[in-house]
């Protein structure tokens, strides 16, 4: 999908927001007309999705799994303090991106990752640009960012800061375009009530739209340090109470986020990115070859699992632990015990199946990837609000206001409409009673009308009958007993059940 500018973009909704930025430069002062080819060239480029959470959470260890080379700094470092951004290149190569513009470029260390020392002063960086020869980053910019260690605002500020660099752009417009379009947040044991601000801190461009299920998701990092007896309900097993833990954060945090789900971020850098090695299994299959009271003593501590007096070095196992943590030894050595003759390889993927990398992925797939065209084109259109609210002429305002509109009123445009109200709606700038957010949140949040309508696995019939009684009633909400601002809501949601009853009778049902 391209612009009339030639321009690759996520898709029709992108591509309108696009044609809208070019037929109003012309209209516009020069610094208006700057922020707008900024946020064209965003349109045109990935969907970029910020990974944030306090610090010592396990980010940069999950960038790592995600793009699938070990490539980002682990240990608290200088690097560690800045963003930094990984993106897609046809030569691999660091970029370090100075607070006055200037620009250096480094090779990657010996080992392929980011130099723990950058060799300049980091105090005059602006974030660095990691290019990588890597598929994964076709669609997809991930961001690094240093761990809150606070919601200082301070802290806040240089990491909101750091993520809007655009160039030559003047501070106001700047910030208008600023921010990652999407969020995953890490999250430990350890959730707080007070993640929904730094949630709200890490918003999806800057330019009022905040973290929502449409653009946010929160990972249950470390999920294999969890003590399953603290757990209710999960019978001593540790995977079963990550999933219990995840459920209650999920309901701490939302409606900030779509889901939590549970990730042992350590076993699934080591297995994803080659760091769990042919030699490793090796030892493995050796120390599961001891026998059964030397195994169960060794493996109740990490100190006696390093320590104890066995065949295998100490050297091997430490860094067994180092790579796995002793959860993860302990996955491996039960699939040992199960299939003895197991391959490295199918060692490697029984790992990363323990890891729930591959949940994450999918929710990735389907929250990110399958909506980027609506969360790019809402980001934008935000982008482009701010933009001219920040102008001083009143006359350039309205201009992009009634382009705005007049976009808006376009049927194939309603999803942004929709999108709207569901931030206003999780954000609590429109108050609506509880069963109306969670109806609001199904019908926003979902790609699929059975899951929009909460009836999956009915009959087209019945779907057809609640989609035209829900449109009424919405209708009637808006008329009568609502706010101005609930009628606003409510108006965007009647027009989404019409439509979705106009595609079911149509004989569409994604």
């Amino acid at each position: 999908m391209t612009t009339a500018t030639g321009r690759q973009l996520a898709g029709p909704l992108s591509a309108a927001v696009a044609n809208l930025c070019v037929a109003l430069q012309p209209q516009v002062s020069p610094e208006t007309a700057a922020g707008f080819r900024e946020v064209l060239r965003r349109l045109s480029a990935p969907l970029q999705v910020a990974i944030a959470g306090r610090i010592k959470s396990g980010k940069s260890t999950l960038v790592n799994a995600l793009i699938g080379r070990r490539v980002a700094p682990t240990a608290v470092g200088e690097c560690t303090r800045l963003v930094t951004r990984f993106q897609y290149g046809t030569v691999d190569r660091i970029e370090v991106i100075f607070t006055d513009g200037r620009k250096q470029v480094l090779p990657f260390d010996a080992e392929g990752m980011i130099p723990a020392s950058l060799g300049v002063d980091v105090a005059e960086v602006s974030h660095v640009e990691a290019y990588l020869t890597n598929a994964v980053l076709r669609d997809l910019t991930v961001i690094d960012t240093p761990g809150l260690g606070s919601l200082d605002a301070a802290s806040v500020a240089r990491t909101e800061e750091l993520l809007g660099a655009a160039g030559d752009l003047d501070p106001v417009s700047r910030n208008a375009v600023a921010g990652a379009e999407a969020v995953l947040y890490v999250v430990t044991q350890g959730v707080r009530a007070d993640d929904h601000q730094a949630l709200a801190a890490f918003t999806a461009a800057t330019a009022s739209r905040e973290a929502g299920p449409v653009n946010a998701i929160a990972v249950l990092n470390k999920a294999d340090t969890i003590a399953p007896e603290s757990v209710d309900g999960s019978d001593g097993d540790v995977w079963k109470a990550a999933l219990l833990l995840a459920e209650k954060q999920a309901r701490i945090l939302k409606p900030r986020v779509a889901d939590v789900l549970p990730v042992i971020g350590l076993v699934a850098e080591s297995a994803e990115t080659g760091g769990f090695t042919a030699a490793d299994a090796e030892a493995l299959r050796r120390i599961a070859a001891l026998d059964a009271d030397t195994l169960d003593m060794m493996l109740m501590s990490a100190d006696l699992f390093t320590g104890w007096e066995c065949d295998v070095p100490a050297g091997v196992r430490v860094r067994l632990v180092e790579k796995l943590d002793l959860y993860g030894v302990r996955c491996a050595l039960a699939a040992l015990a199960a299939e003895p003759a197991v391959t490295a390889g199918a060692l490697r993927r029984k790992l990363l199946d323990s890891s729930g990398l591959d949940g994450v992925r999918a929710k990735l797939n389907a929250v990110f990837r399958a909506r980027a065209d609506g969360i790019k084109a809402a980001a934008a259109l935000a982008s482009v609000t701010a933009l001219a609210q920040a102008s001083g002429d009143a006359g350039e305002r309205q201009r992009v206001h009634n382009a705005i509109e007049v976009l808006l009123a376009k049927p194939e445009a309603h999803q942004l409409r929709l999108l709207e109200a569901l931030t206003l709606v999780t954000s609590g700038a429109v108050a609506m009673p509880a069963e109306l957010v969670e109806e609001v949140l199904r019908v926003g949040g979902s790609p699929h009308i059975p899951d929009q309508l909460g009836l999956r696995g009915r009959p087209l019939p019945e779907l057809l009958a609640y989609a035209l009684a829900r449109a009424g009633w919405w209708r009637s909400f808006a008329s009568f007993g609502a706010t101005p601002a609930q009628s606003r809501v409510a108006h965007v949601v009647h027009r989404a059940y019409f439509l979705i009853w106009q595609q079911l009778r149509g004989g569409g049902q994604r």
